[in-house]
């Protein structure tokens, strides 16, 4: 950074976005072609795209894809992913045609509840308080069901209340957990205004402090499962399939792998999560919270063979996701993901996403005990590089192809051939 620049900007957020955007370039140099390309909000229009965020200076576009195959709870599906990845759509789709065996992929997701939170701190005699709040949990769940009528409307609201007492470095804190079906939507706004609302009828109830008063990501309300059941030369054969099993074996044992196992799981669940404008930080955290559930990371998925050689893979996490409310019905590409998969509720989101993670799954663990992860990936990562060397139209796929028969799947090489053809050597 030269010498006089400063991040602190004041009024920053107040600018017009052509003015943030001038001065974001003269603090990098951007060209004016950088700028241009910044500038390009897609397939997201501007004035919406800068009341989603704060301080929006341009968009950025990812490439939006369909995976085909997908027979879910015998219901044919197409099914959007967005993903930077090479290989995950292709993947996911060749797994889904492994598994279109009876119904395809089954799935069955729970109840849509999610916990919000209070925490109570500076509370004298706590066991005496916790009988205090639950001799007055009908008051509290009624206030919290008058936050969002429109939710109770719907069939949702409020359904129990928890109440726990945990150890701190600063002494005991009571934990109040609201219960809240939030029907369709993810469920974070409502969640977190009904905990607001009766965060001073706990205080006045305890004669504590509420600290926090949020939602949980931990979802463990609202698990959703997938399972699935296949001939093994669907697979490949019984010995691939009984080294499937060998893999999923190894993940259960070995917290290093549980973790690789359980990224590309959220692979695919991930893809369809942006696709449709999900909070997939919360997905993802919700996710490996509960992979640690029993103290120790294991994987979310379990493959084995029966006595009948058909190879069986189960999944269970949580979900948290919604088909209204949020970016889901603000950015327009969402909802189109959404019509695409024909899904209304998010219940059968939830279901779709969790048969998404299991295919997914099943192709990591068939490619890797099989040719190796790598065969399809880098043909599709030698793509990349070739454009990233500068690579246009015919001319890609001749860089591809020299470079996988060479075996120098590199940047530097992609560069050097791309500068062969474009001094009309023959590569």
């Amino acid at each position: 950074m030269s010498e006089g620049k400063t991040s602190r900007i004041e009024g920053f957020y107040k600018l017009p976005l052509e003015e943030r955007v001038k001065v974001v370039a003269k603090w990098a140099d951007l060209t004016e072609e950088e700028v241009k390309t910044l500038l390009n909000f897609g397939n997201l229009p501007q004035d919406i795209a800068v009341r989603m965020i704060e301080n929006v200076i341009g968009g950025m576009t990812y490439p939006f894809a369909v995976a085909v195959n997908f027979l879910i709870n015998g219901r044919d599906y197409l099914v959007p992913m967005v993903i930077e990845e090479p290989s995950v759509v292709a993947a996911a789709s060749n797994a889904a045609k492994m598994l279109r065996y009876g119904k395809g992929i089954l799935a069955e997701a729970g109840p849509q509840e999610m916990i919000g939170q209070i925490h109570l701190v500076k509370v004298s005699a706590p066991q005496a308080k916790v009988a205090r709040i639950l001799e007055n949990k009908r008051e509290l769940l009624e206030y919290a069901s008058q936050q969002d009528p429109v939710l109770v409307k719907l069939g949702g609201g409020p359904r129990d209340l928890e109440v726990r007492i945990v150890e701190t470095s600063k002494g005991p804190a009571i934990v109040v957990h609201l219960i809240v079906d939030v029907r369709d939507a993810m469920g974070a706004n409502a969640v977190n205004t009904m905990v607001e609302a009766i965060a001073p009828l706990l205080e006045k109830i305890t004669g504590g402090e509420a600290r926090l008063r949020i939602i949980s990501n931990h979802a463990t309300r609202r698990t959703v499962r997938a399972w699935a059941r296949t001939p093994a030369e669907n697979v490949g054969g019984l010995e691939v399939a009984r080294k499937i099993e060998d893999a999923s074996i190894l993940a259960e044992a070995d917290p290093y792998r549980a973790v690789t196992h359980n990224k590309g799981i959220m692979n695919g669940i991930i893809s369809v999560a942006l696709a449709t404008a999900q909070d997939h930080r919360a997905i993802e955290a919700g996710a490996h919270a509960y992979a640690s559930r029993t103290g120790v990371y294991k994987p979310l998925s379990k493959w084995e063979v029966d006595e009948e050689g058909f190879l069986n893979g189960y999944l269970e996490l949580p979900l948290q996701v919604g088909t209204v409310g949020g970016a889901t019905r603000v950015h327009p590409v969402s909802k189109i993901a959404l019509k695409i998969l024909g899904v209304n509720t998010a219940k059968e989101l939830a279901e779709v996403m969790a048969a998404v993670g299991l295919a997914q799954n099943l192709a990591a663990l068939r490619a890797l005990v099989t040719e190796g992860i790598q065969r399809g990936h880098m043909r599709l990562h030698a793509r990349n590089l070739a454009i990233m060397a500068g690579a246009t139209g015919d001319l890609v796929d001749r860089v591809v192809e020299r470079m996988i028969r060479d075996g120098k799947i590199r940047y530097d090489y992609a560069k050097e051939l791309v500068e062969k053809a474009l001094r009309g050597e023959p590569i």
